[in-house]
């Protein structure tokens, strides 16, 4: 047992393993300065909230208060391990801050009023718009962050009750793409994947994916193989030079939005020198004709070209695929957030395939998710899905879940696929919709191209309603503010990128009238008089538990299937992962094993899309395409990005994340250890760029595209040339001088993927300019991918304020300490 400083070390001590081992235990614990584990009132066991790893913790309680909280030993997701922003956020539960009382619009200002005001106001405008304009005049945006119980009842009430097709979450902008990949090749949602695949794979292949910072305890529990005897070889696909950067077997760095060409000419080298599964790809796929013809002229010289990468070293990465024993393979916002992002992703789902590499230890695919829930919203159709991954393209699977429902399958709008975030926006902007409902997120930071989002949200004739637990930049133009409680303060599930589902139960009230957002969906349901076919009320629960097990019917016989949870079974030990039925009492920790997928055309939650145009296929040519239910091997063709640099604007911007900081910072900017990790907004830029520019560390430059202008502080890191990156975090909330120019998202680009309308944040032509010398470094941390080319700069430590102890107990020899 030790103490280390987490944030000058944010995966912590190393515990070194071998392929096939168990990964040793190490237990995380944070409390509160002054308090002992032994002056704890009570543990309440939950998982992280932060990012979409879903790591096992118990809450510290004390005098009614989030004191601390301790990684969860037995947990099949962490082994106990817990990062930063889980072992410093719950302090933004306390904030001093927090929304209380519901906010009512009066006179042009939020004034403070009663639930009865507040749910009345939101109610009564509902109705009104319905009988005035129907239910497309109502749109609901919610989040990535709330639990599967409250998902499904927003999507009760959303689709089956008021009967809009407009719904969709913030995964949108973080995991819309993952799903959209899942569904082209197997025409299903759900990971392929496990995060137990690390424990058996000799080579880990990472596509836009700066798992160091996105997910640390996964990457944890990588670095720990890598200290282990005959550890993986590491693929690293990103355009900075991350942690997983260096310490990668071999990194490629494309130019922002060629992804496609890439793949395309690592798939040509598979095909070319015979490292494909023939025997696999024959019994399970359809399509390899046609993607082998797509890639036969997509040779490494050819990428090369188009990606700015080397051609050796496109072949060499090449064969560490084509020869790896167990592959796994996982994307992020890299490929997500990038042009043809569909397509790339889809491509990386066809190098496990042509390797016969998924359903077994060591061999899967993780398209991974950015948020907590973002799974949950999917499962449960609170974004563009379905409840229980129905094809809304399926009149007989619409039927099913309008016998779920007790409703008429009418009432279920199924015209279309539910309406995309993007599209819903235009839908404001031209007045169609004129109530939005926002759900834990905030829009006026995290959407693209910022001047038009607020154009759009403060309309006049836009009634707009903000659900959160802080006064965001969003909840700060709506119309009526509904204070919610958050983690640690109610009860509920949650399912991670690998399908592991987890309860959180309740620790601790929330402040003053704060509710649930279960409650507030049910008493939004009651005041809607919403009912079934028999008059019965359409939301038939009260409380979390009976959400829960209404889901597990909803989920019966599909493939996110729970039926063999309950909360007692998920109370006391590890998450479990779906399906979980009687066929799988256990859980299923890898789906797909010996061709077995969920792609017939009776049963599949999607029959596709064209990659080029996002047209939906028709059941008729999908049956055609795939009669016997297999993967599907969907060819892209590499097109030019849309928006390519310029001399006004020579640059690519690109935009993302830092290890320190979540989303728009509403919880971790207000968490001491991790705003002073990462204090305020930088610009990076190659070695090579700023000698050009003849710029230095700390050099205020402005950054502009057509839509705006930041102002940041330069960071001369391992960027490659010709790039620049902005994280995304930074708004106004805490700015006391109003806005300033900090959000990148000014600068992003209205445009997004056409399959999975994912937007496209990470290849825009920007300039840059020089508006001051420094005099001192950047702000950015020096510990992620932010650190500097350069010496002489204070590396980033939290000291004292920032120790957590770690215990091992008796699970690691002295030499691997």
């Amino acid at each position: 047992m030790g103490s280390i400083d987490r944030i000058a070390e944010p995966w912590g001590t190393r515990a070194g393993y071998g392929p096939g081992e168990r990964w040793p235990v190490r237990v995380d614990l944070r409390l509160d300065d002054g308090i002992s584990p032994d002056q704890v009132d009570s543990w309440v066991q939950s998982a992280t909230i932060l990012h979409s790893n879903g790591d096992g913790l118990d809450i510290a309680v004390k005098d009614g208060r989030i004191v601390g909280v301790r990684g969860r030993a037995v947990d099949r997701v962490n082994h106990g391990r817990l990062g930063p922003k889980d072992l410093f956020g719950y302090q933004a539960n306390n904030s001093a801050d927090r929304l209380t009382t519901p906010l009512i619009r009066r006179e042009g200002q939020l004034v403070e009023t009663d639930w009865e005001t507040a749910m009345s106001a939101v109610a009564g405008r509902t109705k009104e718009l319905l009988a005035e304009r129907g239910p497309s005049s109502i749109g609901f945006y919610t989040t990535g962050q709330l639990f599967l119980e409250e998902y499904y009842t927003l999507a009760l009430i959303g689709h089956g009750g008021i009967g809009t097709n407009h719904m969709d979450g913030n995964t949108r902008l973080c995991t819309a793409t993952a799903a959209a990949a899942l569904k082209e090749t197997f025409a299903c949602d759900g990971q392929p994947g496990s995060y137990t695949d690390i424990d058996h794979a000799d080579v880990i292949a990472l596509y836009g994916h700066n798992m160091a910072e996105t997910q640390t305890v996964l990457w944890t529990r990588i670095l720990d193989r890598l200290a282990g005897p005959n550890p993986p070889k590491i693929l690293c696909v990103d355009p900075r030079r991350t942690p997983v950067a260096e310490a990668a077997t071999i990194h490629l760095a494309p130019r922002p939005g060629t992804n496609v060409a890439l793949m395309n000419a690592l798939l040509h080298e598979l095909i070319e020198h015979d490292w494909v599964d023939r025997d696999y790809v024959d019994r399970n796929t359809v399509g390899y004709d046609e993607l082998a013809k797509q890639v036969v002229g997509c040779d490494p010289d050819w990428a090369a070209e188009i990606c700015d990468v080397p051609a050796d070293d496109i072949r060499a990465a090449a064969r560490l695929l084509g020869t790896a024993e167990r592959l796994l393979s996982t994307v992020l916002q890299g490929f997500y957030q990038s042009h043809q992002a569909t397509a790339a992703a889809v491509q990386v789902n066809n190098v496990n395939l042509l390797r016969g590499m998924l359903g077994r230890p060591g061999c899967g695919i993780l398209q991974m998710n950015g948020q907590p829930t973002a799974e949950n919203t999917r499962e449960c159709g609170a974004d563009g899905d379905l409840p229980g991954f129905r094809n809304w393209a399926n009149d007989e699977q619409v039927a099913d879940l309008a016998r779920v429902w007790n409703v008429d399958p009418q009432q279920i709008p199924h015209y279309s696929e539910p309406t995309h975030l993007m599209q819903m926006l235009r839908y404001v902007e031209d007045g169609s919709i004129r109530f939005l409902y926002v759900s834990g997120t905030n829009p006026a930071v995290s959407l693209p191209e910022l001047q038009r989002i607020r154009k759009i949200l403060t309309q006049e004739r836009l009634f707009l309603v903000v659900q959160d637990i802080f006064l965001s930049e969003t909840a700060a133009l709506a119309d009526v503010v509904l204070p919610a409680a958050t983690w640690g303060e109610k009860t509920g599930t949650f399912t991670n990128a690998d399908r592991t589902v987890h309860l959180s139960d309740k620790a601790v009230e929330p402040p003053g009238s704060a509710r649930a957002d279960l409650d507030i969906f049910i008493d939004y349901a009651q005041r809607l008089e919403l009912k079934d076919k028999d008059g019965q009320p359409l939301v038939k629960w009260t409380d979390a538990e009976g959400a829960f097990e209404a889901w597990k019917e909803c989920s019966a016989g599909r493939p996110c299937d729970y039926t063999g949870l309950s909360y007692d079974k998920l109370r006391g030990g590890s998450g479990i992962q779906w399906p979980c039925n009687a066929e799988h009492p256990d859980g299923t920790e890898h789906i797909y094993a010996d061709g077995e997928f969920w792609s017939a055309p009776s049963y599949c939650e999607s029959y596709g899309k064209d990659l080029v145009t996002g047209a939906p296929l028709d059941p008729v040519e999908y049956k055609a395409m795939n009669p016997s239910g297999k993967a599907v091997l969907k060819a892209a063709e590499y097109l030019a990005p849309h928006d390519p640099p310029t001399p006004e604007y020579p640059y690519l911007l690109t935009t993302g994340r830092t290890l320190y900081h979540f989303h728009t910072r509403t919880k971790t900017g207000r968490v001491r250890q991790l705003q002073n990790a990462a204090p305020e907004v930088w610009v990076e830029l190659s070695q090579l760029d700023a000698e050009q520019q003849g710029w230095d560390e700390g050099d205020l430059l402005r950054i502009s595209t057509p839509r705006g202008q930041v102002e940041a502080r330069l960071r001369v890191s391992g960027i490659r040339p010709g790039t620049l990156f902005l994280p995304f975090h930074y708004g106004y909330w805490d700015a006391p001088d109003g806005p300033p120019e900090r959000a990148a998202n000014e600068l992003t680009v209205t445009d997004w993927d056409p399959c999975s309308k994912q937007p496209l944040f990470k290849c825009a032509a920007a300039a840059a300019e020089r508006i001051a010398p420094g005099g001192a470094p950047s702000a950015a941390p020096t510990t992620t991918a932010s650190k500097p080319v350069g010496g002489g700069i204070r590396r980033t430590v939290g000291g004292i304020d920032a120790m957590v102890v770690e215990d091992f107990g008796d699970d690691v020899v002295e030499g691997n300490r």
